[in-house]
């Protein structure tokens, strides 16, 4: 029994297990009776005893991008949900960069959303500026990005969580991870409250035993002001379960009156139909302007004079940090030739002055940092409202994880986000999602949820993750996709929406949305590849376009091939194919031609890599686990017999994903097999 004392206010969220339909407003304050708050939402009692119910279906630890999206989905399907955060008002805190998105990042948000998430919406809630990146290269590796209004994202996130129906916020640090038998069965906060439950998932970001540098200066911290996490790791790993260090850093920000705008390069932004959200309707707030400049020898030399007292070349700190992301000072000993680094000031919100320094990553001395960046042109007059810090923290080595991302040590705890060694939002989000996901369903005893590598670039990370391990911050990018035409942004929904609305999670909204959308594009491409086109109907048309004449008449799909035509460019000069276009919902349209064209000008390579994964899906179906006592199969490598026994992999596709195993390793084990 726990009671509230007088003058203390609780939100909805505190009093869990409270129905506002059960608390009777009074006109006093005597004891045992409610008081007279105009407030529903909140009461203030004297001695009067209030029951909690601190036992959950799910509990998340971490109010992340991780832990926002498990939290989320979770509650979504029906479990009683718990989210435990450290500090409510930095719910989906972008602890770096303001911006959602990027090079297969933002292919990442699109999967989130199409499975019924919540980032690409609120993305598209409080963008300040979109680009669809990669746009002169194929669709395969188009990738959405937005900047976002760092405030007015993290109220929009606490606006859905708060509002989310079987879901409860606790404000406080958990210590402990509760074991029993080999099962989690709850948690122990700092505050001395415990809770149980049939699963947790654990998505404490940097939070974990973390420590802050600035040049010399050390202090103990999750981010900037903001209380480290103690004692967990600890908890974790006394059952068991391998942990480590890596680092990450974020650059300096800057006050925009102190910038001279004047000698930066202005780089705008994109307002055309593309969203991150396929629920998404028009951007609600101002749209701004990025800018880039560079840095310069005289920057340079000033950032060496402090290499002795940067914590990366001192000895500081003994961790690694991100390979794809690193400081200025990592830039300039890699690359000692270059004279210039290309920077990009991006605003932080919609009415704030505080601007981000991109690529200027930095945990520097905070005079070194100062001193150079007053050497570039339009920094002359800096002021800054804080230096960058790099950050060291712990995580868990993901090889310990199964496909589902429950642990293989402790059953029915989850790990998603930073806690599994990857870096970025989009990373977290994409694991949060698919872990709330299991962890949900395995309360229920409902199966699991997996995805695989052709379907998704979430089953792309989680794959590398727990087949191949980090030894460095995990960044996605195009390239770890071996089918990545099969996994563009255009159509996420369509290759996941109908699995996520099949598991109770995903809206019906979304899937007759998504329904809609695969009927038309069918419908467009059925009209191209059975409608005719003449050349000497078309061919005046087509010089005017830039393209040469058609000698024999073809198929309109044919004709679409080519690079110079379009499905709108040839609306007009085929009245029946602008007929056709015609009829599609006006604020779906150039969603649904895009797709449709991409599958016309691409069907070819889409095609083959079907192929391709097919074959490979016949060896995701060999499962192995449990049937070969690899220490003893000498016709396999020593470096093979090793990862095996360590990964002890459930398919023969997962060994063979496994470095270290070699196709010839991989046909052994198909021999013992068919034996």
């Amino acid at each position: 029994m726990y009671k509230i004392s007088h003058n203390d206010t609780y939100s909805n969220a505190q009093i869990m297990g409270c129905a506002y339909s059960k608390i009777q407003h009074a006109t006093d304050n005597s004891e045992g009776k409610y008081c007279g708050s105009s407030n529903r939402h909140c009461f203030i009692c004297t001695n009067f005893g209030v029951r909690m119910d601190f036992r959950f279906d799910v509990i998340v630890i971490g109010a992340g991008h991780a832990g926002c999206e498990a939290a989320a989905a979770a509650a979504q399907m029906g479990s009683k949900t718990c989210l435990i955060t450290i500090d409510m008002n930095k719910i989906a805190q972008m602890s770096c960069n303001p911006a959602i998105g990027g090079i297969a990042k933002g292919q990442i948000v699109r999967e989130i959303d199409a499975l019924g998430g919540h980032m690409g919406l609120i993305t598209d809630r409080t963008a300040i500026q979109f680009r669809m990146l990669n746009r002169s290269k194929g669709p395969a590796m188009w990738s959405p990005r937005a900047q976002c209004d760092r405030a007015k994202f993290i109220w929009a996130w606490r606006t859905v969580l708060e509002n989310q129906k079987n879901l409860s916020i606790w404000q406080d640090t958990v210590t402990e991870l509760l074991v029993e038998h080999g099962h989690v069965t709850g948690v122990r906060t700092l505050e001395g409250a415990e809770f149980h439950c049939r699963c947790v998932v654990l998505t404490a970001g940097t939070f974990l035993n973390g420590l802050m540098h600035i040049g010399r200066v050390t202090m103990p911290g999750g981010r900037i002001s903001e209380p480290a996490s103690y004692m967990l790791t600890e908890s974790i790993t006394r059952h068991g379960i391998r942990s480590g260090r890596m680092k990450t850093g974020t650059p300096v920000r800057i006050d925009r009156r102190s910038v001279h705008f004047e000698d930066m390069e202005p780089q705008e932004g994109e307002n055309d139909f593309h969203r991150f959200s396929f629920m998404g309707g028009q951007r609600q707030l101002k749209q701004l302007c990025c800018w880039t400049c560079y840095t310069n020898p005289k920057v340079h030399e000033i950032l060496r004079s402090g290499l002795p007292d940067s914590p990366l070349f001192n000895g500081q700190i003994k961790s690694i940090g991100p390979r794809y992301c690193p400081s200025i000072e990592t830039k300039l000993v890699t690359f000692p030739d270059k004279e210039q680094h290309q920077l990009f000031l991006e605003p932080e919100g919609e009415e704030t002055n505080e601007m981000y320094l991109n690529g200027f990553s930095s945990s520097m001395p905070m005079d070194i940092q100062i001193r150079a960046l007053k050497e570039i042109p339009a920094f002359r007059d800096l002021v800054i409202y804080r230096p960058g810090y790099a950050i060291e923290y712990d995580y868990f080595d993901p090889t310990q994880l199964r496909h589902t991302l429950e642990s293989k040590v402790v059953s029915g705890l989850f790990m998603a986000g930073q806690v599994n060694g990857t870096t970025g939002y989009e990373e977290a989000g994409g694991q949060g999602i698919l872990a709330g996901i299991n962890a949900h369903m395995k309360c229920h005893d409902a199966g699991e949820f997996t995805l695989a590598r052709d379907e998704s670039y979430i089953g792309v990370l989680v794959d590398d993750l727990i087949t191949k391990g980090v030894d460095e911050p995990y960044r996605m990018f195009t390239s770890r996709a071996e089918y990545r035409i099969l996994l563009r942004q255009d159509d996420a929904d369509l290759r996941l929406t109908g699995r996520s609305y099949n598991i109770g999670l995903a809206a019906r909204e979304r899937f007759e949305r998504m329904s809609s959308k695969r009927d038309a594009i069918s419908h467009i491409l059925d009209f191209a590849r059975n409608f005719p086109v003449k050349p000497a109907l078309i061919n005046p048309s087509l010089e005017e376009l830039g393209t040469s004449p058609l000698r024999e008449g073809c198929r309109l799909s044919a004709l679409l091939e080519r690079p110079q035509l379009t499905l709108d460019n040839l609306s007009d000069h085929i009245r029946a194919l602008k007929s056709e276009l015609d009829k599609l919902e006006p604020e779906r349209r150039d969603e649904i031609v895009e797709a449709a064209e991409v599958c016309i000008k691409y069907n070819g390579y889409i095609e083959r890599e079907r192929q391709i994964a097919g074959k490979m899906k016949r060896l995701e179906d060999i499962r192995i686990k449990g049937r070969f006592d690899y220490s003893s199969i000498m016709s396999l490598s020593t470096e093979c017999r090793q990862k095996l026994m360590r990964h002890d992999p459930d398919t023969l596709a997962e060994a063979s994903r496994i470095p270290g195993v070699s196709p010839s390793d991989i046909n052994v084990l198909l021999v013992l097999l068919n034996r």
